[in-house]
């Protein structure tokens, strides 16, 4: 049995998914990083796109829209300006990241 780490995806609404993890892909702006328990300390960008969390034999798929990402101790940390858990692969996540963006670029100005 591989080894877990613990993973919270935070956005400043709710927690969007919180739990033990075997592995997590996640993209910075200088690519996809994938984490495996007892990584290196990283503190990094989040590029908008999907993460993904295998947890317990099943995959979560997450669409993120910027904010950061946190590796330590075993403890992985996304703090994200928005996310949403998405039904289906990655292609679907990214679908739904991008939907997150377009949201946020209508707010601003």
């Amino acid at each position: 049995m591989a080894k877990t780490f613990r993973v919270d995806v935070v956005s400043p609404e709710a927690t969007v998914w919180s739990g033990d993890a075997t592995f997590v892909i996640a993209r910075t702006p200088e690519g996809e990083i994938g984490i495996l328990a007892d990584h290196e300390p990283v503190m990094a960008a989040l590029q908008t796109g999907a993460v993904v969390v295998e947890s317990e034999g099943r995959r979560v798929t997450i669409g993120v829209h910027g904010g950061f990402l946190q590796i330590l101790d075993n403890q992985v940390t996304l703090l994200t300006d928005r996310a949403t858990i998405a039904d289906g692969g990655r292609e679907e996540a990214a679908r739904v990241a991008e939907q997150l963006a377009a949201q946020g670029d209508g707010e601003e100005g």
